[in-house]
Order: structure tokens, then sequence, then C-alpha cells
């Protein structure tokens, strides 16, 4: 057990409950337990398996190679079509995570025989990101901003598209299209000034 995860489940204004219960099952794995990205997360040899996070509507179980698992609950959700690799499962009780328990325990028993046999998913490439239609479009209203869109960098468009889809609604992402128009106009990527 993690000192720092005692905090975080300490602190959380939401699903501590769930965070308790879940983390009893994650122990029961054998992994390691850490504190990364704000939230527990559980290791094999360093490297990630999955971790538990909360939501305003729901708590999760986040499996980093959550794609390359069999999911014969159907239960594994990718998160946003530009996640390429993990998948979750999302509790939105107490009671349905002690419902689950055994089938908690075996989707992590997997995860962690695909990190055991050092499994890797393969990636789309960058060329191969697909910018959705509503993002084109607003692209498009400010002038040369498309253009300049096309010229940048695989990565960097790859990090606007993941910032811009990332909004819950159309007009936040067109807010922050219009946000960044002046960045990527002068050919700079989303964190750089």
């Amino acid at each position: 057990m993690n000192r720092r995860v005692d905090v975080f489940i300490k602190n959380a204004s939401q699903w501590q409950e769930e965070f308790e219960l879940l983390r009893e099952i994650a122990l029961q794995s054998g992994l390691t337990e850490d504190l990364k990205w704000n939230h527990p997360c559980y290791t094999l040899e360093n490297g990630n398996v999955f971790l538990i996070h909360g939501f305003k509507n729901y708590c999760a179980i986040a499996f980093f190679k959550g794609a390359l698992m069999k999911d014969p609950e159907k239960i594994l959700i990718q998160q946003t079509e530009n996640v390429q690799s993990a998948r979750q499962i999302r509790f939105t009780s107490l009671a349905e995570i002690k419902k689950m328990k055994k089938t908690i325990k075996s989707y992590m028993a997997e995860a962690i025989a695909i990190e055991k046999e050092g499994l890797k998913v393969e990636f789309k490439k960058t060329s191969e990101l697909t910018i959705p239609a509503d993002i084109e479009k607003a692209l498009k209203k400010t002038p040369g901003l498309a253009a300049a869109f096309k010229k940048l960098t695989p990565g960097r468009q790859r990090a606007y598209v993941l910032h811009f889809t990332a909004a819950k609604q159309v007009k936040t992402m067109q807010a922050r299209v219009e946000r960044c128009a002046p960045m990527i106009l002068k050919g700079k990527g989303l964190n750089e000034y």
C-alpha cells in the first residue's frame, strides 16, 4: 500500500467508498501500487497496467493496454475515438463494483498477463489521424487557418485534435479552435509559446 494513495482516497470529494473497494481488489492482484498522474496506478516491473480514476458521473478502472484485452463481458469502453490503447470499466455505484468483483479480478488478471507477455498496442501513425468534420469546419472559419493547420507536423496536429475533441460541447470545441488559432497560424504546437 502506498501512503500517497491513502491521501488521494481521503481527499477525494467523490467516489471515496468506490475507490477504497477498487483499491482493495487491485491490491489483491500483486501489482505495485503507486500514485501517477494524481491517480492510484498499479504497475508490474515499472510497466503501467491499470489505474483508478473518477469523473463527475462515474469512476473507472483504466487498463493501459485495454485494446488488447478480449472483453468477453463487453464492458470495456474507449474513452474517446482518439484513445488508441487504454480502455475503461466504468462504475456508478459501490453496489455495481461489489456485483462485478469477480469480473474485475479476471480483467485485471488478463491485463497483467498482457504486460508479462510484453505485448504492445500497434498505434495508428499520426498521418492516419482523422480530423472530425466539425473541427475542419471550425478551422475553415478563420482565413488561412486550415492551410496553416495542414502545414503543422503530424504530432502537433494530433495534439490539437485531441485537445479540440476533448471538449464536451461543440461551442467549447469552437472556442478552443479560436483560442489556438494564433499559435496554429505561427506554426506552433499546443503548448509552445
